[in-house]
């Protein structure tokens, strides 16, 4: 069985440091806001290049937070991408205001910077890209945009940890970079947890505010804020992976690379590597009309294969009417071809070429 993701794996390798992390977590008893949350926003911070991160529930959490944070609210418009997990358009409807969606890239599978200026309005108010399956979208130019046109940059980095375009991290070009801790995500816990980093000293205090029940000092609120805080726990397990996600990356980039080699020439269309930063391959996503049949021939050899992601956010139930006459027609083409293969660190040059093989008997 070759899994999308060896959880089990990884664990017995870091088994003996992160029991020990927890079990001193759990004699020191202080499970919420601990020393070890503090210690992870702060080793976070100094990995991504940042001044502040601040430990949230979830990644969906991460958006919300970073989005109320920033004022936006009912009235404004969010212009973001359909091709993407729909966390990324849940956050923007929390928070009160409307998703805008633009077409993504073919190759990339990312946002196309000029259709984002294309679709600004006088309610535009922030761009939120998806740095999708771990490739930095193209932030320059969309960082650019937003500070000619006066709007708010908020980066949707839930599968990107670690990818940077000249050195410079995901997480840190716009006001606030939001991350997912999804036990499967290139940085994973073992349970929910995410992070909201900003370079900005007020929004650092509005985001430790919001994510505590709206409380600056114990008992009094000042604004009605939530039960978002990062678990101990999950801190710990966080501190002992963030040593080695640069070990992580090297890992998923072998993968993803030996990949593309073997798959040259086949009738699956490899993830491509746009120049623009580094693709840390959260996800290995091809692209083929043999889908079905080749999905079909990997579960019967016990490989695990996956769909991300199959309707594009403009085509969901809960969007449809709202958005029946919007079109994109390289959100949908894509998702109606794409095709994740397994990725993950500790993935063999064998079991890659056993995956391959299948690939080509179809």
């Amino acid at each position: 069985m070759i899994p999308m993701v060896d959880l089990k794996g990884q664990y017995h390798i870091l088994k003996e440091e992160i029991d020990a992390g927890v079990l001193a977590a759990l004699e020191n008893t202080q499970y919420i806001l601990g020393p070890n949350v503090a210690a992870f926003e702060k080793e976070a911070a100094e990995y991504l290049g940042v001044k502040h991160a601040i430990g949230c529930a979830s990644g969906t959490d991460a958006l919300h937070l970073a989005l109320a944070a920033a004022g936006i609210g009912p009235g404004d418009e969010v212009i973001t991408t359909p091709f993407t997990f729909i966390a990324t358009a849940e956050a923007i409807r929390y928070v009160g205001a409307t998703p805008v969606f633009v077409d993504i890239d073919p190759k990339s599978f990312n946002i196309v910077p000029s259709l984002i200026e294309k679709a600004i309005t006088p309610r535009t108010k922030a761009v939120l890209p998806v740095h999708l399956f771990g490739q930095p979208a193209d932030l320059k130019a969309i960082a650019e945009l937003c500070k000619n046109k006066g709007l708010l940059l908020i980066e949707d980095c839930a599968q990107s940890f670690g990818a940077d375009i000249d050195g410079k991290m995901t997480g840190s070009w716009g006001l606030a970079g939001c991350f997912s801790f999804f036990p499967s995500k290139n940085l994973g816990c073992y349970g929910d947890g995410g992070l909201v980093t900003t370079n900005d000293d007020k929004i650092a205090e509005e985001l430790k505010v919001l994510r505590n029940h709206g409380s600056r000092v114990r008992y009094h609120h000042h604004v009605i804020g939530y039960n978002s805080r990062l678990d101990e726990i999950q801190a710990v397990i966080l501190r002992v992976k963030l040593k080695r996600i640069e070990e992580f990356t090297a890992g998923r980039r072998r993968v993803a690379h030996l990949y593309s080699s073997l798959l040259a020439g086949s009738a699956l269309t490899p993830p491509a590597e746009d120049g623009i930063g580094r693709h840390v391959y959260h996800q290995y996503t091809t692209l083929t009309d043999k889908r079905d049949a080749v999905m079909e021939a990997l579960t019967k050899a016990q490989i695990a294969s996956a769909v991300y992601y199959p309707i594009p956010l403009h085509k969901q139930e809960v969007f449809a009417d709202e958005f029946k006459s919007v079109q994109l027609p390289v959100s949908e083409a894509v998702a109606a071809r794409c095709m994740s293969l397994p990725v993950f660190p500790e993935m063999t040059d064998d079991q890659v070429r056993q995956v391959v093989e299948v690939i080509k008997s179809v």
